[in-house]
């Protein structure tokens, strides 16, 4: 899809659809919808059309006008974006991702829309719009024999006369690279077990990292096994798929030497759950196993092109989660990198197993701030459902620059405490540490593991189990992979290039 900026008034632009946005500025009993645009010529065609009382207030809904009156636009689409008020980028995003899936719905493949009024400034509504856009425009029909090609070809965002183009250009190139990086992120997650194993997704990753020049490592199980990385290799030991260790690096010329961000991902390609086996109901799905992992490939990516100027780390530790004649099983114990005994509860337990060894190598490779991302309890969907991502920290300055990035991202996380109460539920008796403490808290207990092997060095850990994978179509976005975690991660990285670290 190209995307391009227009210094123009709303009535010179020539397109199949000029899109637009309304905001309610009235309450529950009267709804007072208005453009979020000084336009008069875009203000005058839509005028009839909000008398009507069409256009409710109503959020992300649409209202297509042919033939719009003092517009070369062949189409106006007017885009509810809920009450004024609270209008942010966050539901500019949503709304320019609602227009662009109503247009592809309707095969139109090119577009014009007008940027509207922000109280964060056009700039934030600049990234929000081709940020919406990017996202809309994926789908995940990859493989039906019947596929149609629904896919935007063309949108243009119209900035007023005597907007600052190469601020605007600056931003809307930058957003591309987020957008285009999150799906990268959800093409990785859609792809199904047979399609996506360790060694395929080690491949993908080594293919990103030669487009945008990063370097590249990939290890197998010999190199696995002399780091001695117990816990991954006792996930990867019962399936015939081979696991692989990717280590991305970005080391850009004239860095600091700290901070060193580590960024690490749950790479489970396909998770059974092992001798301790699923359900059926649902395992078609444990193919999104490995979201965090592929959150990471893709946030790397952005980085790589956006250039902030701190060294960043990131392994994902690939593997599939089998059960045969050479499974761990319940009751053993395995050793991890960092010299600990684990006592195996529950093989269904092992993300924060392959998660152990990510986040201490990572220490060993200078890493001085670490974040993980991994769909990695069902506790934590319990919790949160469907809405907010889990985040845990055991350090209050890297928290705020991860709460800082949310004001940016838009993206949903929740703090959850992970207390040293939670530790003690999960001591073993044989070993160190247990890779489960039940089912009370056990999004705080499978977080309490990690924090073993993170120490002092300050950590953040995302649990992304229930947003990794929307379970119906939004208007905004297709049902099935999210790619959640990447425009926050992308942020946290750029907020201590800019900022420093303590």
């Amino acid at each position: 899809m190209e995307i391009r900026l227009a210094i123009a008034n709303a009535a010179d632009v020539e397109t199949e659809c000029l899109v637009t946005f309304a905001v309610d500025h009235g309450d529950k009993q009267k709804p007072e919808p208005k453009l979020a645009t000084k336009d008069a010529v875009a203000e005058k065609a839509a005028a009839d059309l909000i008398a009507s009382g069409e256009i409710t207030g109503k959020p992300f809904e649409t209202v297509l006008l042919h033939r719009p009156q003092g517009l070369k636009a062949k189409r106006l689409l007017v885009v509810s974006a809920g009450k004024g008020k609270t209008f942010s980028h966050v539901e500019l995003r949503k709304a320019a991702g609602t227009a662009l899936r109503a247009l592809k719905a309707k095969m139109i493949k090119s577009c014009a829309i007008l940027l509207p009024e922000l109280s964060s400034g056009v700039e934030d509504a600049m990234r929000s719009i081709v940020e919406g856009a990017c996202v809309a425009d994926f789908d995940p029909d990859t493989y039906r024999s019947d596929r149609k090609d629904y896919s935007m070809k063309d949108v243009t965002v119209v900035a007023p006369t005597g907007s600052d183009q190469g601020k605007l250009q600056s931003m809307l190139d930058q957003a591309r690279i987020i957008g285009e990086s999150q799906n990268l992120t959800r093409e990785l997650v859609n792809e199904p077990g047979n399609r996506m194993t360790p060694t395929m997704l080690a491949e993908r990753a080594r293919k990103m990292c030669e487009s945008t020049g990063l370097k590249c490592e990939i290890g197998g199980p010999d190199r696995i096994k002399a780091l001695k990385m117990g816990a991954f290799w006792s996930v990867a030991q019962g399936s015939d798929e081979e696991p692989r260790l990717i280590i991305m690096k970005y080391e850009p010329e004239g860095a600091p030497e700290k901070p060193v961000l580590g960024l690490i991902g749950k790479g489970v390609t396909f998770d059974t759950g092992g001798i301790s086996i699923k359900p059926a109901e649902g395992m078609e799905k444990m193919k999104y196993d490995m979201a965090g992992g592929a959150a990471m490939i893709g946030a790397m990516r952005a980085i790589a092109m956006l250039k902030p100027k701190v060294k960043v780390i990131s392994i994902v530790c690939a593997t599939e989660n089998m059960p045969s004649g050479k499974a761990q099983k319940p009751g053993d114990v395995q050793i991890a990198m960092s010299g600990k005994a684990i006592e195996i509860v529950n093989t269904d337990a092992e993300g924060r197993l392959v998660l152990a060894d990510g986040l201490h190598y990572a220490r060993t490779l200078g890493c001085t701030h670490l974040i993980d991302a991994a769909t990695l309890t069902g506790a934590c969907v319990v919790a949160l459902g469907h809405v907010n991502a889990g985040v845990f920290a055991n350090d209050e300055d890297a928290f705020a620059h991860f709460s800082k990035s949310l004001e940016r991202s838009g993206e949903k996380f929740w703090r959850l405490p992970v207390d040293g109460e939670y530790l003690d539920q999960i001591r073993s008796n044989i070993g160190d540490i247990m890779n489960t403490g039940g089912r009370w808290g056990g999004a705080s207990t499978a977080a309490a593991f990690l924090k073993e092997f993170v120490e002092d060095t300050p950590w953040l850990h995302l649990d992304i189990a229930g947003t990794a994978w929307i379970e119906d179509n939004k208007s905004w976005i297709a049902k099935g992979p999210s790619g959640i975690a990447v425009r926050s991660l992308v942020e946290w990285v750029k907020s201590y290039a800019q900022n420093g670290s303590k």
